[in-house]
């Protein structure tokens, strides 16, 4: 089917997302904790540097600053009765930059907008109804295409029933649907679920792009890539995967990966299938433009996995992926996006 993504996919042969969004927003003061969803009214101008920082370091798609943009994330802010209003200014801002960006550079850009998980667990380990979880992500998902964006970016999610509902609450918009989960936990999700049954649930219940984004470091991403592109069909496939692994270093967390290791990572994604690349947590614009540069330079190769293991490491090195129960949760670590 033709949309706006898919024409792009389909024009230049792969499409550069963004990075993430907390990282580099706590270098311009946000303070842990605080949701970075506000600063669309708060600071404006924050977030237009932000994403006209990766539009000028080449990305092609850009997701607005509304991950906990639910009711459900911005009831821990007080903020539950803004979900409308918080959700129009970020499409907007995401929209201005695009705007602003082709006006200098005559350079066409995408706007998705995006929905993260709502931190709750489902009926019967939680409270949460599925009916409850489309009203919550509807009233996201109306807001962010009133707001001007051009597809629907549900990402991070963990459970099939939290892509189940918001695929279902975004359907009504008309917009192309992406869907990613993030396998942090022994090569599955948090709930369990691997990459190719992912694949094989979100391409039955609608989404247009699916793919896997957060988790661990490039390796594990790309591992679950593989998955989900074996179970993928016709469908584009996205890798946006971590900058690096996440470690405690003086309190803070911070990313390994340099700008040549996520430029090895965007080619291996590249050579291995996946259509839209971008970074995680982590990721800044100096990450992405070494992304685009490479992707640039280097011709669509045979896809090498003792060279993608060589350069990025063994994905799962210290956990058993092949444990049928999935219990092993060494793997894991944090799964916000936009650390």
């Amino acid at each position: 089917m033709s949309n706006i993504l898919s024409d792009l996919i389909d024009q230049q042969g792969w499409c550069v997302a963004d990075g993430a969004t907390g990282t580099n927003l706590f270098g311009r003061g946000l303070e842990t904790g605080y949701p970075p969803e506000l600063w669309s009214v708060e600071r404006p101008d924050d977030i237009l540097w932000l994403h006209g920082s990766f539009l000028e370091a080449g990305s092609d798609l850009i997701l607005t600053n509304s991950f906990g943009g639910t009711g459900f994330r911005l009831k821990l802010h007080e903020s539950q009765d803004r979900v409308r209003e918080l959700n129009i200014a970020a499409a907007q801002l995401a929209r201005k930059a695009v705007e602003s960006h082709f006006a200098k550079s005559g350079k066409r850009a995408i706007v998705a907008g995006s929905i993260g998980p709502t931190g709750e667990l489902f009926e019967p380990l939680g409270k949460l109804t599925h009916s409850a979880a489309v009203a919550g992500f509807a009233e996201q998902a109306q807001a962010l295409a009133e707001g001007g964006v051009d597809v629907l970016w549900i990402e991070t999610m963990s459970s099939n029933e939290e892509v189940a509902a918001a695929i279902e609450a975004a359907k009504p918009t008309g917009l192309p649907i992406c869907a990613t989960m993030t396998f942090d936990t022994a090569s599955r999700s948090m709930m369990g679920v691997m990459p190719a049954g992912f694949a094989d649930f979100a391409t039955a219940a609608g989404a247009s792009f699916i793919g896997a984004n957060c988790g661990i470091g490039p390796a594990e991403l790309l591992h679950s890539v593989s998955g989900i592109l074996a179970q993928s069909g016709d469908l584009p496939v996205v890798a946006k995967g971590n900058c690096g692994i996440p470690a405690y270093v003086e309190g803070a967390i911070h990313y390994h990966g340099t700008p040549e290791l996520m430029a090895d990572y965007a080619l291996f994604a590249r050579d291995m299938g996946a259509k839209i690349i971008g970074g995680c947590c982590g990721t800044s614009p100096a990450h992405v433009a070494a992304m685009t540069a490479a992707l640039a330079a280097t011709p669509k190769r045979p896809f090498d996995e003792a060279a993608m293991t060589a350069a990025l490491g063994t994905a799962w090195a210290d956990v058993n992926i092949n444990n049928a129960g999935g219990d092993d949760r060494r793997g894991r670590r944090g799964r916000r996006r936009s650390s």
